[in-house]
């Protein structure tokens, strides 16, 4: 008797595949770095000028006032408005940095991305809050999650990664923690992180 093979997922598009790797890579909850990049929702090339002067760039709206202090690095403005996953891995490594370093919540250091400004963050936290909680739940859909404690995503201790293993159809593009920007599929097994759902389940 013939076993039925489970249906293959779509193919994911850019900003999501992009979105869980560089989670994966920064130790960062899935959803909230989904929820980022579908708050900022920039696409590859453009820039918008904001009312200070600086530019967002690119797919994840990275200030350029961010990129002047990773000049030093060879950093440009350039590398980040291209498409692909680079936009990503810096936006993640720059939320990192938030949730590590910055004082507040969970929520309003996720919203110090856009902006410290108390009125402009508290409206930014509101939108990435909500998106969050609707990715978790498409994420639930979709894969094994597990939620995590926000003093682990704050703390970034260690033996607390908001890493699990998921299964995923063979016909799915897998991500690896250790993958580069492009994943090969050699394995069944993606690992999505999930954490602190405002609203879920």
């Amino acid at each position: 008797m013939p076993i039925d093979a489970p249906p293959s997922l779509p193919p994911l598009e850019e900003p999501i595949v992009c979105s869980v790797m560089a989670a994966v890579k920064y130790e960062l909850p899935v959803n909230i770095v989904l929820a980022v990049a579908a708050q900022e929702g920039g696409k590859p090339g453009q820039w918008v000028r904001n009312t200070n002067g600086t530019y967002d760039v690119g797919p994840m709206q990275f200030n350029t006032s961010y990129l002047r202090e990773l000049a030093r690095y060879g950093i440009t403005a350039q590398d980040v408005e291209q498409g692909g996953c680079y936009a990503y891995d810096l936006a993640a490594w720059r939320l990192r940095g938030h949730v590590r370093n910055d004082r507040g919540d969970l929520w309003t250091r996720v919203a110090n991305y856009h902006s410290r400004t108390p009125a402009i963050n508290a409206r930014y936290r509101q939108q990435v809050m909500r998106r969050a909680a609707w990715w978790a739940d498409w994420l639930d859909e979709r894969f094994a999650t597990q939620q995590i404690a926000q003093a682990a995503v704050l703390s970034g201790a260690p033996g607390q990664s908001p890493v699990v293993a998921a299964n995923i159809s063979s016909g799915a593009t897998p991500v690896v923690e250790t993958q580069p920007a492009v994943a090969q599929p050699k394995a069944a097994t993606a690992y999505v992180p999930r954490g602190l759902i405002v609203g879920g389940k």
